[in-house]
């Protein structure tokens, strides 16, 4: 199989943003006088969105209309510190310049909320030439669904066969698979080789350029 297309997710996959969730997160439930959270526990709190960490974190008997506070308090302050610590994994950017030099269409899809998933993009990689981007939109089921993964397929006029879907958690395995995708799981972001193996990655990487040599290998 030719590969002419990966989609990547973003937290985790692209970019390190665990300390930045962990932090925002935390500062809002010192303030709401809740428990705070180690910043590793965030690994597995975030990935399902924004209100789903919410309701992850904040106490469970916690009425729906306060949890509705808390994830307004959150996005306005993640909204002003989302760069402190953020930042792309080591290889990242060679990577991305590998693959669109050997051909390949760039995309990314995210659960973050579409906006903060462009506003990411835009800074971290402004000279990576990316051709969609989508985070979580109004009337677009999130990932595992496979309804964002199949619509940048049409949107690029390639077929679901023909697209490497890269990620680190479970979500995005099930969404790349779903959507009929080489699901390539990586090792430096948010979960482990278990969680991957479990569901059926078919490949695990630990460096980056690792995907850069399996599209070439496919050529």
């Amino acid at each position: 199989m030719v590969y002419r297309t990966a989609v990547f997710d973003l937290d985790g996959t692209l970019v390190d943003s665990l300390q930045d969730l962990a932090d925002t997160a935390n500062e809002m439930l010192a303030a709401c006088g809740y428990p705070q959270h180690p910043v590793a526990a965030y690994r597995y709190f975030v990935g399902d969105g924004m209100a789903t960490l919410i309701r992850r974190i904040v106490p469970p008997s916690l009425p729906e209309t306060e949890s509705a506070r808390c994830l307004a308090d959150f996005t306005q302050t993640y909204a002003a510190r989302w760069q402190r610590n953020s930042c792309p994994y080591p290889g990242i950017h060679a990577m991305l310049s590998g693959l669109q030099n050997a051909g390949l269409k760039l995309a990314v899809l995210s659960n973050k909320p579409h906006e903060f998933t462009r506003e990411f993009i835009r800074f971290f990689f402004p000279a990576q030439q990316f051709d969609a981007v989508f985070g979580q939109r109004p009337g677009i089921e999130k990932k595992p669904s496979p309804a964002g993964a199949l619509e940048i397929a049409a949107l690029l006029n390639v077929e679901p066969a023909e697209c490497l879907y890269v990620g680190d958690t479970a979500v995005d395995m099930e969404t790349g698979r779903s959507a009929g995708m080489f699901t390539i799981g990586v090792l430096w972001g948010f979960r482990d080789r278990r969680e991957l193996q479990e569901h059926h990655a078919d490949l695990i990487v630990s460096d980056p350029m690792e995907i850069v040599e399996h599209a070439l290998a496919c050529r």
